[in-house]
């Protein structure tokens, strides 16, 4: 493991001359990929240097033990002997979960999509109450939020949002999101005061750039229209709402949210820039042992995942068996304590399979 640190330290080395290379100082996208790399690397640097200077202390024990007579210089090797193994246990599992391979994609922004599922009106005023969650999740994170495309429900409902968040490790802390999310309560259209159980669905991609998923031009069918809000009535006089369909896939994108049809435009490219480059991570995933794939980031998104009940404030993740009572603090963007137990699970399996 040694050998492995060592090659983590020499690699925050480079990427601290990288960064500083005048070339590289030039292209905002690849300081934006290295700074990312070199951040996320740096919060680890204190403890993997601590793990190699008590691997080197350990050496020079074993060295004197080895090949010195004196007695007293014996004894005071067998301490630090002794003492450098009882820090290197202790930092073992922290340089482990450090070590493991981790996914480029992590430090990304993400795009994230909710649709309203089973149960009608009730589905959709859920995924509103999804969508407001992420929203505050990510003011306490201080990342930013851009919706990308919005389609309107009944009684301030959604049927469908797609949004951007943007900031360091937002793909990383939010892909385990992806799923079916259940909700169990009295609806507000229901006058008999039954609990009801509806649904929406989130799918949640790594933003994608043009250098990972170049798109040929000729693959694309580009529909333009004029945008409209519920019910289906008009809400601009120009045809500003774009409709982007690549064709050897299936995959559309629709975006009517500004007024400009090439902001329509640009947003729907990157929409389907970032699905296709999750389809195509999802089929190197799909090609992997089954013993490599996550229990909490399956890619599955026809999976249920979360149960919300209101009545008894309970929210439970049906894929580590968490269930906390603090439903409102949850809605209310506190989804910090979640993403650390799903984080901390994915973690331990990765740990366990990489030892294996």
């Amino acid at each position: 493991m040694i050998q492995r640190v060592r090659e983590a330290l020499a690699r925050h080395a480079e990427l601290e001359k990288l960064l500083a290379d005048p070339e590289v100082s030039t292209d905002p996208k690849r300081m934006e990929k290295l700074g990312r790399e070199y951040n996320a690397l740096g919060k680890s640097v204190p403890t993997l240097k601590r793990y190699e200077d008590a691997a080197g202390r350990l050496e020079q024990a074993r060295d004197i033990l080895k090949n010195e007579a004196d007695e007293e210089l014996l004894e005071m090797a067998r301490e630090e002997l002794t003492g450098c193994e009882n820090e290197l246990d202790g930092l073992d599992d922290r340089v482990k979960r450090i070590l493991v391979p981790r996914d480029p994609d992590d430090l990304k922004n993400a795009i994230m999509e909710i649709r309203a599922g089973t149960g009608g009106v009730e589905a959709g005023l859920f995924a509103g109450d999804l969508h407001r969650m992420y929203v505050h999740y990510a003011e306490l994170r201080k990342w930013g939020i851009e919706v990308m495309s919005t389609s309107e429900g009944d009684l301030g409902g959604l049927k469908e949002i797609i949004f951007m968040v943007s900031g360091e490790g937002a793909y990383g802390a939010l892909k385990f999101e992806s799923g079916v999310h259940r909700v169990q309560r009295v609806p507000k259209t229901e006058s008999q005061g039954r609990i009801h159980t509806s649904a929406a669905t989130v799918a949640v991609f790594p933003e994608a750039d043009e250098v990972e998923m170049a798109i040929d031009p000729a693959d694309l069918r580009i529909d333009v229209y004029r945008s409209s809000g519920p019910g289906g009535q008009s809400v601009n006089t120009t045809d500003s709402a774009v409709r982007v369909v690549h064709a050897p896939t299936g995959i559309t994108v629709t975006c009517q949210d500004e007024k400009s049809q090439h902001k329509n435009k640009a947003k729907a490219l990157k929409v389907l820039q970032s699905r296709l480059y999750d389809r195509m991570q999802a089929d190197k995933l799909a090609q992997e042992s089954a013993s490599r794939r996550s229990m909490v980031g399956t890619g599955d998104r026809s999976a249920k995942i979360r149960t919300y009940n209101f009545p008894q404030n309970r929210v439970t993740d049906h894929r580590i068996n968490l269930t906390l009572h603090k439903l409102d603090q949850i809605l209310a963007g506190n989804l910090q304590e979640l993403s650390d137990a799903l984080a901390d699970a994915d973690m331990s399996e990765r740990v366990k399979t990489a030892g294996t």
